[in-house]
């Protein structure tokens, strides 16, 4: 019988992996990661909560299960790096590089460790025995995007129950097995922040540094709280109101040297737009698939959820030029530019200039 590791988190998904697991006959063990120790602003510790949640799903499915601290590796590989970008003004994806260095390093070594011929997660995806990743059945719920960065050699000994599943069918599977979780909310956004303000939460991690706002022009708007606060296409909480021509103003860039917020009026304002963006740290899933210098049809997405949108990549070893058939709105430095041929992921880099 093989031996499988799944990753709970207290949420659904990952209780009815383990289910769907052990009803195809492994031996599954439960395996809690407590990646995030702080309270929020309520004093509540999250962890502690789905410590619980993990405990009754493992005693309705009668499996064993284990919980274990990757705080300090969250904070070392993770934590740091999300502040080290919004230090730089850029805007980084921290669950990308949590699959990477938690999920499919700490975690997984743990695994093995334990014994497991495998590991297993929750995650909405697909993948071969070949070790190519696919987008998940359920494109509505689909997370290759944020798997990008896994290896071939990775994914060959990974487990996804949930690929060839709606996320409307795992409810029900929860529902009519009794599990606890059945009817948990899913957890949004950055897990370290949790329900917390996100201005509020950076806060207390960077300081502050306030500058102007300014027009395409060069006009002076109003005040900044600090460009880390800010993203590209940004449209809430400038709080500038109707001056200029009525229209709502947007964020379409960062000057660091000078501390600036360089506003624009119009969703669809010309600078709001990029033809083409430079990718960095650009990593494969399954080998190289194009030649350096030679562009490379492809479609990718520039953040979660978008639509597949057709490019081509020029290769120069780790970093290229994505030049997009329809030009781009709110291309951000920071966020993870994915790459796909047809379903399959075929991997990634981070943006680093909108072009």
């Amino acid at each position: 019988m093989n031996r499988v590791v799944v990753g709970l988190s207290g949420g659904v998904d990952s209780a009815v992996a383990a289910l769907m697991l052990k009803r195809q006959g492994y031996e599954v063990i439960g395996l809690f990661m407590n990646n995030w120790e702080e309270t929020d602003e309520n004093g509540v510790c999250t962890a502690h909560e789905d410590w619980a949640d993990v405990r009754g799903i493992c005693q309705k499915l009668d499996i064993p299960h284990y919980s274990v601290n990757f705080a300090r590796e969250y904070s070392d590989r993770v934590f740091d790096h999300f502040l080290a970008e919004y230090r730089h003004g850029r805007t980084p994806n921290p669950d990308v590089l949590c699959n990477r260095e938690i999920k499919f390093g700490a975690f997984q070594d743990y695994a093995l460790k334990l014994g497991a011929d495998f590991m297993a997660t929750g995650h909405f995806v697909r993948r071969d025995e070949a070790g190519n990743l696919f987008k998940g059945a359920d494109s509505d719920k689909d997370q290759s995007y944020f798997l990008y960065m896994t290896k071939a050699a990775q994914l060959r000994s990974a487990l996804f129950p949930l690929g060839e599943l709606k996320k409307s069918q795992v409810r029900q599977i929860a529902r009519d097995a009794g599990l606890p979780v059945s009817e948990k909310k899913d957890s949004t956004g950055i897990c370290f922040i949790g329900e917390r303000r996100f201005k509020q939460f950076l806060q207390q991690y960077l300081p502050a540094q306030p500058g102007d706002m300014v027009s395409e022009d060069g006009e002076f708007l109003s005040r900044h709280d600090g460009l880390m606060y800010y993203t590209i296409g940004q449209r809430r909480g400038l709080g500038i109101g109707g001056r200029g021509d009525g229209r709502s103003w947007f964020v379409a860039g960062k000057d660091l040297e000078h501390n600036r917020l360089l506003l624009v009026q119009g969703e669809n304002h010309p600078k709001l737009f990029a033809g083409a963006a430079l990718i960095e740290q650009i990593t494969w899933v399954n080998g190289v698939p194009c030649e350096d210098g030679i562009p490379y049809r492809l479609c990718g997405k520039l953040r979660y959820r978008q639509m597949d949108q057709t490019m081509a990549l020029t290769l120069s070893g780790d970093t290229g030029i994505l030049a997009f058939d329809t030009p781009q709105r709110a291309v951000t430095p920071g966020q993870s530019a994915v790459l796909y041929a047809g379903d399959r992921c075929l991997g990634g880099g981070i943006i680093s200039t909108a072009l």
